[in-house]
C-alpha cells in the first residue's frame, strides 16, 4: 500500500525538535492504528528482462525508457522503480480481497503490455539468477543506503538492485484481544512469517550459479545490516517493543539539503535527540527513519509482511496475497492458525527473526523441512477454508489449490522447480502457470 521511497516527509531540520518522549508516542500511535480489519493491500517487486534474452543485462537507458512508458499509464496502483532497475506496484488500500486483487490485475495487464511493445517482461523471481548489482538510481537517499550497507558486506548491494518481492499489507487488528485483535496478529506474523518464506521462496540461483538458499533473498536480507533487519525483542508488548526498535536502532543517513547525505556509523534516533547532533531531529526525520527500518514485519498504521519471495506466472502473486489476508482475517481460520504455528515459537529461540534458527530453516530448505511442511499444509486447507468466506472466486481458490497440489502437499516450493530448469533446462511448470523464465 506504499513504497519504501519516502514522499512528503518535509525539508529535513526545519521544524519544531522533536523530544525523546514525544517521539515515543508518536510510535505509538502511527505504526499500530487498531481498528477491525477491514483493508489489504499489496505491493509487488518486479525484476525486468529481455523477452528473448533474459539472462542479458537490461542496459540503464532501456529501463528509463520503460519507466517512462509505464508511468505514462493510468494505473491505480502506485508505481515507483528500484535502485536496480526493478518496477514496483504498490496498491491502493482495497476494502476486500478481491477489490485488491482485481484492481492490481488490471494494472499489471497494462503494464505487461506496455512493457512488451519494448521487449521487456517483468520477471517474478525473488532475486536475479544471472546478473550482478548494478546501481540505476542516483539519488542521495540511495548513496547513503549503499554506504551504511557497505559497511557489512555485498549483501546490501545485492538486494537493493536484485532482488524482488510480493509484499502484503494488512490491518494492524483490533485494540481487544482475540484472533483479531493487533497483539495476536503480531506475533501470528512472525510465527507465520517464516511458513510464508519456505511455502514462497523462490530464489535458489544468484550470479550464474546455485546457492545454499531456496530463497536467497531471505538470506540476502538477514545478512545486509546487524540490526535495521531485525524484529523486535518479543520481551515487550508490540507497541512498546517497536517503539524502543526504532528509536534504539541507527539512523541509516541525516538528510541535508543537499547531497550527499552525512552517514553516521552507530548513531541511533535515540541518540541523536539526545545529543542534537550534527542538528537536532524533527517530526519529518522520524517519518523518515521509518522508511529506512527493514523488520519481516513493519507496522506502518497496517502490517507489512516483507519476507515473501516474487512469484512467477501471470497469477502467481495472487496466491500468497489470497493465503494470508485469509488466514489473517477471517476469525476462523486466524485462531486455527495461530494455535498450529504457536508450537514454532519453540523452534524460533533467539536471536529474533529473520535470523533465528526457524527462519533460517525455512529460508535454507524450504518445504523439505518437515516442521514447516506440516504448518503449510495446515496453513493452505484453512486459507481454502476462509477463502469462499471472504468473498473470493473460483479463480483465487483454484490457484490457491493448484500450489497448495503441486508444491505444500509435496513439501516442495517454486524454488525446487526453479533449480531444475536452471540446472538442466527442463521446464517442469504447466503451461497455466508459466512465467517469463526461459
Amino acid at each position: 500500500m506504499s513504497s519504501d521511497t519516502p514522499g512528503g516527509h518535509g525539508p529535513p531540520g526545519q521544524s519544531t525538535p522533536l523530544g525523546e518522549g514525544e517521539a515515543e508516542d508518536l510510535l505509538h500511535g502511527i505504526c499500530f492504528k487498531t481498528g477491525p480489519p477491514r483493508i489489504v493491500g499489496v505491493e509487488l517487486e518486479w525484476l525486468l528482462h529481455d523477452r528473448e534474452q533474459p539472462r542479458k543485462p537490461v542496459s540503464p537507458h532501456r529501463l528509463r525508457t520503460a519507466a517512462e512508458a509505464v508511468r505514462a499509464l493510468p494505473l491505480n496502483a502506485a508505481l515507483t522503480f528500484e535502485p536496480g532497475g526493478q518496477l514496483e506496484l504498490s496498491s491502493r488500500p482495497a476494502a476486500s480481497l478481491m477489490a485488491c486483487i482485481e484492481e492490481t490485475a488490471a494494472d499489471l495487464v497494462a503494464v505487461r503490455d506496455t512493457l512488451d511493445t519494448l521487449g521487456l517482461v517483468p520477471a517474478g523471481l525473488g532475486v536475479d539468477p544471472w546478473n550482478p548489482p548494478y546501481r540505476t538510481l542516483r539519488e542521495p537517499r540511495y548513496d547513503a543506503m549503499e554506504a551504511a550497507f557497505d559497511r557489512c558486506g555485498p549483501s546490501g548491494r545485492a538486494m537493493m538492485c536484485t532482488s524482488a518481492s510480493v509484499q502484503v499489507c494488512l490491518d494492524a487488528g483490533e485494540e481487544e484481544p482475540g484472533p483479531l485483535g493487533y497483539g495476536r496478529r503480531w506475533q501470528l506474523a512472525h510465527l507465520l512469517g517464516a511458513v510464508l518464506v519456505a511455502a514462497f521462496a523462490n530464489s535458489p540461483f544468484r550470479l550464474g550459479r546455485p546457492t545454499p538458499w531456496r530463497s536467497t533473498r531471505q538470506s540476502l536480507w538477514a545478512d545486509l545490516d546487524p540490526l535495521r533487519t531485525l524484529a523486535p525483542s518479543g520481551q515487550l508488548p508490540p507497541r512498546e517493543a517497536w517503539a524502543a526498535h526504532a528509536l534504539d536502532t541507527p539512523v541509516l543517513c541525516i538528510r541535508g539539503e543537499k547531497g550527499p547525505w552525512e552517514v553516521p556509523e552507530g548513531l541511533t534516533f535515540r541518540d541523536w535527540i539526545r545529543s542534537g547532533h550534527p542538528r537536532r531531529p524533527d517530526r519529518a526525520d522520524l517519518d523518515y527513519h521509518m522508511t529506512t527500518l527493514f523488520p519481516p514485519v513493519r507496522p506502518r498504521g497496517h502490517l507489512e509482511l516483507r519476507m515473501i519471495d516474487a512469484q512467477s506466472g501471470d497469477d502467481g502473486w495472487l496466491v500468497p496475497l489470497a493465503v494470508t489476508a485469509a488466514l489473517f482475517d477471517d476469525p476462523e481460520a486466524a485462531e486455527t492458525v495461530y494455535r498450529t504455528v504457536k508450537p514454532l515459537a519453540e523452534t524460533a529461540g533467539a536471536p529474533s527473526a529473520p535470523r533465528n534458527p526457524l527462519w533460517v530453516a525455512a529460508a535454507r530448505d524450504g518445504l523439505a523441512d518437515p516442521e514447516l511442511r506440516a504448518a503449510a499444509a495446515v496453513c493452505f486447507d484453512l486459507a481454502l477454508e476462509a477463502l469462499p468466506r471472504r468473498g473470493a472466486t473460483a479463480r483465487v481458490q483454484d490457484a490457491v489449490a493448484g500450489f497448495r497440489d503441486r508444491y505444500v502437499a509435496r513439501g516442495r516450493c517454486p524454488a525446487d522447480d526453479l533449480r531444475v530448469l536452471l540446472t538442466t533446462g527442463r521446464d517442469r511448470t504447466p503451461a497455466h502457470a508459466k512465467g517469463t523464465l526461459s
